[in-house]
């Protein structure tokens, strides 16, 4: 198995290339170009591909739930669309979600995971459009970190796109429920060792001050657990094997 991770960070390629070297995550290819320059040729021959792989969390995750067989992942940057923001929303020059749809479109993995703040429904909105009229199944779901056991909100809106299953009815995006998803049974434990790199976050409330010396990094991370639920979740519904898909 190889992986191929796409980060223009610096610090955070330092990082998955540390996190290789100590095999938490998948080894492979880290390519610190911005996602603007990459060329599906670059993509061939990669059983997972990693797109604003950040720390590494979605290769975690995917490997938390068990997963095998060819899939791509990213949480595009968040800024333009967190109310935390400056709100720019399309016009922000780090919307870079069309930069991704191009290389989805132009190599049809079957299966792709993302990640995006809560707050951006327009944006999911667009990704919806884009990638059902390139034949794609979708569906997403709005969870929090506490839904995992974790002692902070941190929402977070999840998807899942499939290449491999007949054109279905949209799916909308399932709301949390305070009694429902609030306080579940925690499936994975807090004690591994990824939680060495992200110890801080779990102990917080959404997000990592710098008061804390946190980079962003961490601040910007999901939370594999998190991931890892969704990712289940769509192994178990779907009635297309995980591990059979076309390679990308």
């Amino acid at each position: 198995m190889t992986a191929y991770y796409n980060e223009i960070d610096r610090f955070c390629c330092d990082w998955l290339s540390n996190l290789m070297d100590a095999e938490l995550i998948t080894p492979g290819k880290i390519d610190d170009r911005s996602i603007i320059d990459v060329r599906p040729d670059d993509l061939a021959g990669f059983e997972r591909v990693h797109f604003f792989a950040g720390i590494g969390g979605w290769d975690h995750s995917l490997n938390l739930a068990g997963w095998s067989g060819p899939v791509w992942t990213g949480s595009c940057p968040c800024q333009p669309f967190s109310v935390a923001g400056k709100r720019s929303g399309f016009d922000d020059t780090r919307d870079l979600w069309p930069a991704w749809f191009n290389l989805i479109r132009k190599c049809r993995p079957p299966v792709v995971f993302g990640e995006q703040v809560a707050s951006a429904v327009a944006w999911l909105d667009r990704l919806y459009d884009g990638m059902e009229a390139e034949g794609f199944a979708i569906g997403a779901a709005d969870l929090p970190a506490a839904c995992v056991g974790a002692k902070h909100g941190r929402p977070r809106l999840w998807f899942v796109a499939n290449s491999q299953r007949d054109q279905q009815p949209r799916q909308e995006p399932c709301s949390r429920s305070a009694g429902r998803m609030g306080r579940q049974q925690q499936p994975f434990s807090w004690d591994e060792p990824w939680q060495g790199a992200l110890s801080r976050l779990r102990a917080l409330g959404d997000g990592l001050p710098r008061s804390v010396g946190a980079t962003d990094a961490a601040r910007n991370a999901i939370v594999p657990q998190v991931a890892a639920t969704f990712i289940e979740a769509f192994m178990t519904v779907s009635d297309t094997s995980h591990d059979r898909g076309a390679k990308t």
